[in-house]
């Protein structure tokens, strides 16, 4: 991943980062197109959270993404909690076809701006934008909406690579230029659990019938 060109003398500086929404709007899916460029039509569901990073270069420093990627089923929510605990930086995700997963967005968004990270950096992601004749939300609503309360926001599709690493590159350059020990440090005690290669099936994930734009 690159965005400004690699300055050799850099300074890696680490930044926890979460993805919350709901289940099947596309949260592992836009990190394997950041992280790896690649897209599965059929993506497992996440238990319980995955952890994978990737660094952006922005100039004399290099942030390093410490990318957690939450469980959107119901019965997973209240992980939510340990996994943004500390972060940096969220990305609240929803389904442009599902009016739905707008609404439970914004519950997320609530729950960032009460008891999440001071100063976290929170943007609003409407995933599936390649699922334009299916669109329940319109961008113009979301736009105002992210405008607001204060969060970046995009429209995206992992299957098209559209916008995805532009999002972190967007977040990246509004985080601070130094990492505060107190406040963005990923939680020792969590135990990252990998997204799987093609072909791969791991105990802590299981398929789910859906694509995951």
């Amino acid at each position: 991943m690159s965005s400004d060109s690699v300055n050799p003398n850099a300074k890696s500086v680490p930044f926890k980062l979460v993805l919350l929404g709901e289940s099947s709007v596309g949260k592992s899916s836009l990190v394997l197109r950041f992280v790896r460029g690649q897209f599965f039509e059929y993506q497992e569901s996440t238990i319980g959270a995955a952890f994978l990073t990737q660094t952006v270069p922005l100039g004399d420093t290099i942030v390093k993404f410490e990318i957690w990627d939450t469980a959107g089923q119901e019965r997973y929510k209240s992980l939510a909690p340990m996994y943004y605990r500390g972060a940096a930086a969220a990305i609240v995700v929803y389904d442009i076809t599902s009016a739905d997963s707008f609404q439970r967005a914004k519950n997320w968004v609530k729950e960032l701006q009460r008891q999440g990270t001071t100063n976290i950096v929170i943007a609003l992601a409407g995933n599936k934008v390649d699922l334009e004749d299916k669109r329940q939300v319109e961008s113009a609503e979301a736009k105002s909406y992210a405008e607001d309360n204060g969060l970046l926001f995009m429209e995206t599709s992992a299957k098209a690579a559209t916008n995805v690493n532009e999002l972190f590159v967007a977040i990246a350059r509004k985080l601070p230029s130094k990492e505060t020990d107190n406040n963005n440090n990923v939680n020792s005690d969590l135990t990252p659990a990998i997204i799987p290669k093609p072909g791969d099936q791991p105990p802590e994930r299981k398929q789910k019938g859906g694509c995951c734009n």
